[in-house]
């Protein structure tokens, strides 16, 4: 059996071409961009074995192994990104199992780590991007990783998998792409942006915009919003773990008695733990990437998105492929009816499809801590359709 090396290393996939450029959604086609992507695992022969892997809303191409270095990111590669964020799941034997397949993963056009974003320099300029960044559209974000499969000589993949975020990528992917997919895993995720997530997301938008310091998103050459963004990133994190584990994890915080801003003295290990979500967080992100894919998220339309007449239309080109589709039972990002929804589409346009609930009491975020829960599922089906191909 092999092992994946220890030290795996990020690539760059630079697209070019100004006679095909990337339609955009809103805005003018984009000519020039760049991905940052990590494999792992060998393609065969006719390259039918890749799986290709979306991240969540602030997650990079760094999956499994160890980077401990990505260039150019103005110090945004801290300790947090060392270790791949699936490394659980992607390995010899593993979930995704690289003794059989090939796993792709690429940072979001728009994002940070590498990937052109608004961090990114406008080769047109010479200057950073900031807010004169393209707006994003979730479609924008496949439709350039479906230039990066052209570029790997991938036609058809043996899957696409995403969570939370990603899995509305997951799910365009195949219906903007059926013939492009065979077998779809969406894990804790939804057909569309809820009331409840709209609202979330608006108070971390308005959270960054309020910062004294994002100057309408021009301050790469001044102080950071460092306060909004890290406001922003406490706003979402409470969704990400259920309420049990919230308590757990900030028994092992260090209360500090200091006012974080003003007057207030804190005094419980919950809010010691938020303070130090955010102040790590900043370290490490983007606040115009932020907002970029907050935006994308809160004008998400599946249906519109994926070309479809309506919902009912949505799901029926994709009747060649197979769904296993994952609720968390104790997520409060996207309720298990989120998923039942998504269920009941595929089942109406006859999709085979099965679903399974995993019990938890991790929250959200047991789809990146608890392996063991979603492994034995996932081979099941992906070694299915390997058998059969």
């Amino acid at each position: 059996m092999s092992q994946l090396p220890s030290e795996t290393r990020t690539l760059f996939f630079e697209f070019n071409d100004p006679q095909n450029p990337l339609p955009m959604r809103v805005g003018p086609p984009l000519s020039r961009f760049t991905l940052a992507y990590e494999m792992y695992g060998r393609m065969n022969a006719d390259r039918s074995n890749v799986v290709l892997l979306y991240h969540a809303m602030t997650g990079s191409q760094h999956a499994a192994g160890l980077n401990t270095s990505v260039e150019g990111l103005d110090g945004r590669w801290t300790d947090e990104l060392h270790e791949g964020w699936w490394d659980g799941f992607i390995g010899p034997g593993k979930a995704l199992d690289t003794d059989k397949f090939c796993v792709v993963c690429a940072n979001y056009l728009g994002s940070c780590y590498g990937s052109t974003g608004p961090a990114s320099i406008n080769p047109e300029t010479g200057a950073r991007w900031g807010p004169s960044f393209p707006v994003l559209r979730m479609c924008d974000v496949v439709e350039s990783q479906m230039k990066l499969l052209d570029h790997l000589g991938v036609q058809k993949l043996h899957a696409v998998v995403g969570a939370s975020l990603g899995g509305f990528l997951a799910l365009l992917t195949a219906t903007r792409h059926p013939d492009r997919v065979r077998i779809v895993l969406p894990i804790g995720t939804g057909t569309e942006t809820t009331i409840h997530q709209r609202l979330l997301n608006f108070e971390q938008v308005t959270a960054i915009e309020a910062d004294p310091h994002f100057q309408g998103g021009d301050y790469y050459d001044a102080p950071r919003p460092d306060v909004g963004l890290a406001l922003a990133r406490r706003i979402a994190h409470k969704t990400f773990i259920s309420p049990d584990a919230l308590r757990v994890r900030a028994r092992e915080e260090v209360v500090s008695q200091r006012p974080p801003h003003g007057w207030y003295e804190m005094n419980h290990p919950v809010e010691s733990y938020m303070l130090h979500q955010g102040q790590k967080f900043v370290r490490r992100f983007d606040a115009n990437s932020y907002l970029r894919i907050l935006d994308a998220w809160q004008w998400f339309d599946l249906v519109a998105e994926a070309g479809a007449k309506d919902v009912r239309d949505l799901f029926r080109p994709c009747r060649d492929q197979d769904f296993l589709v994952f609720s968390i039972d104790c997520d409060h990002t996207f309720e298990r009816k989120e998923q039942e929804k998504l269920v009941r589409l595929l089942k109406q346009a006859e999709v085979p499809v099965m679903w399974i609930t995993v019990h938890s009491d991790k929250g959200h975020d047991s789809f990146l801590l608890e392996p063991r829960l979603f492994t034995p599922h996932i081979q099941a089906v992906l070694n299915r359709r390997d058998d059969d191909a």
